[in-house]
């Protein structure tokens, strides 16, 4: 079977899993290359997300896709989901309960399209691989978790609000042909288990 076919298995699996949280929004499950090197991760869904079953479709999306381009890549050459797959009520942040529950289907997800590279977007999905680190002081580092490279981000939705914040996001994504491509560049922090959320992988 192929990675595809794969994820098209996961998401019906998720759609008929009566136990998980927040059902009364519609599954956003992910999209793009089933065997991307690079895989974005962000929290859960918004308004636009929910409403059209996309991830980052929204102001935030906008300029997601436009980094990403800004780079000579193409939105559809990565993968780009969320750790919690249904938008939360009046976009709060998810519960614990709620990124536990769905916690089992991302690794799958991960698993199955075995990206070289891990992107958290902003400070919850960091810390679902990362719980220790600090967004302010660990986006743009590299990070060994288990065999993945994870390199968290600032969340495009705090870049829209601060052009400094803009700024250095669009300095992290420069960083990442390199990254991908060379896996001596800058420094990696290998982290031990107790630190990371190595057993996602």
């Amino acid at each position: 079977m192929d990675h595809q076919a794969k994820l098209d298995e996961l998401k019906k699996e998720m759609a008929e899993d009566f136990s998980l949280p927040l059902r009364e929004s519609n599954l956003v499950f992910g999209e793009g290359n089933p065997s991307a090197a690079v895989m974005f991760i962000g929290e859960a869904p918004g308004f636009h997300e929910d409403r059209l079953g996309r991830p980052f479709v929204g102001r935030g999306g906008e300029l997601l896709s436009k980094c990403i381009n800004e780079i000579g890549w193409k939105r559809e050459d990565v993968y780009i989901t969320n750790i919690v797959k249904r938008r939360p009520p009046e976009n709060r942040d998810p519960l614990p309960e709620e990124i536990d529950a769905y916690r089992p289907y991302l690794a799958r997800q991960i698993d199955i399209i075995d990206p070289a590279v891990v992107v958290p977007l902003g400070r919850f999905a960091m810390n679902y691989f990362l719980p220790e680190a600090k967004i302010t002081r660990d986006q743009g580092k590299i990070f060994l978790v288990g065999a993945k490279r994870v390199y968290p981000v600032f969340h495009p939705a705090a870049a829209l609000r601060s052009t400094t914040v803009l700024k250095t996001l669009k300095e992290s994504f420069q960083k990442l042909p390199r990254i991908l491509s060379d896996t001596s560049v800058d420094s990696v922090i290998t982290l031990t288990p107790e630190k990371a959320q190595d057993s996602l992988f």
